[in-house]
Protein backbone atom coordinates (compact mmCIF):
# COMPACT_ATOMS: atom_id res chain seq x y z
CA UNK A 1 0.00 0.00 0.00
CA UNK A 2 1.26 3.45 -0.80
CA UNK A 3 0.29 6.94 0.35
CA UNK A 4 -2.11 9.04 -1.74
CA UNK A 5 -0.52 9.78 -5.10
CA UNK A 6 -0.77 13.56 -5.00
CA UNK A 7 1.95 15.14 -7.10
CA UNK A 8 2.46 18.20 -4.90
CA UNK A 9 3.27 16.02 -1.87
CA UNK A 10 5.83 13.90 -3.73
CA UNK A 11 7.84 16.18 -6.04
CA UNK A 12 10.71 13.69 -6.33
CA UNK A 13 8.43 10.94 -7.61
CA UNK A 14 6.24 12.91 -10.01
CA UNK A 15 7.36 11.10 -13.16
CA UNK A 16 6.90 7.63 -11.68
CA UNK A 17 3.49 8.56 -10.23
CA UNK A 18 2.31 9.73 -13.65
CA UNK A 19 3.58 6.52 -15.31
CA UNK A 20 1.90 4.41 -12.62
CA UNK A 21 -1.43 6.21 -13.00
CA UNK A 22 -1.19 5.93 -16.79
CA UNK A 23 -0.55 2.19 -16.47
CA UNK A 24 -3.66 1.80 -14.33
CA UNK A 25 -5.74 3.67 -16.91
CA UNK A 26 -4.34 1.71 -19.85
CA UNK A 27 -4.63 -1.68 -18.13
CA UNK A 28 -7.84 -1.64 -16.05
CA UNK A 29 -7.90 -5.44 -15.72
CA UNK A 30 -4.19 -6.16 -16.12
CA UNK A 31 -3.35 -4.04 -13.08
CA UNK A 32 -4.88 -6.80 -10.95
CA UNK A 33 -2.60 -9.40 -12.55
CA UNK A 34 0.74 -7.61 -12.17
CA UNK A 35 0.79 -5.45 -15.28
CA UNK A 36 1.91 -2.39 -13.29
CA UNK A 37 3.97 -4.15 -10.62
CA UNK A 38 7.36 -2.93 -11.89
CA UNK A 39 6.18 0.67 -11.65
CA UNK A 40 4.76 -0.01 -8.19
CA UNK A 41 8.15 -1.26 -7.03
CA UNK A 42 9.88 1.83 -8.49
CA UNK A 43 7.29 4.03 -6.80
CA UNK A 44 7.83 2.36 -3.42
CA UNK A 45 11.60 2.84 -3.74
CA UNK A 46 11.14 6.48 -4.66
CA UNK A 47 8.87 7.05 -1.66
CA UNK A 48 11.44 5.41 0.63
CA UNK A 49 14.23 7.64 -0.73
CA UNK A 50 12.04 10.71 -0.41
CA UNK A 51 11.15 9.83 3.17
CA UNK A 52 14.81 9.23 4.07
CA UNK A 53 15.74 12.68 2.73
CA UNK A 54 12.90 14.32 4.66
CA UNK A 55 13.87 12.45 7.81
CA UNK A 56 17.49 13.60 7.48
CA UNK A 57 16.43 17.23 6.90
CA UNK A 58 14.08 17.12 9.89
CA UNK A 59 16.83 15.66 12.07
CA UNK A 60 19.25 18.43 11.06
CA UNK A 61 16.59 21.05 11.76
CA UNK A 62 15.86 19.54 15.18
CA UNK A 63 19.57 19.62 16.05
CA UNK A 64 19.67 23.35 15.23
CA UNK A 65 16.57 24.02 17.30
CA UNK A 66 17.90 22.03 20.26
CA UNK A 67 21.15 23.99 20.14
CA UNK A 68 19.25 27.31 20.07
CA UNK A 69 17.13 26.15 23.01
CA UNK A 70 20.23 25.11 24.94
CA UNK A 71 21.77 28.56 24.38
CA UNK A 72 18.57 30.32 25.48
CA UNK A 73 18.36 28.21 28.63
CA UNK A 74 21.98 28.93 29.43
CA UNK A 75 21.42 32.69 28.94
CA UNK A 76 18.23 32.56 31.02
CA UNK A 77 19.99 30.68 33.83
CA UNK A 78 22.85 33.20 33.82
CA UNK A 79 20.51 36.19 33.93
CA UNK A 80 18.46 34.84 36.86
CA UNK A 81 21.49 34.31 39.08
Amino acid sequence: MHPPLTLHKHPMCTEIIEQFQKCHVEHPIGKFFGECTDLKIKLDRCFREEKALKRKANFEESKKLKEQLRILRKENAASTQ
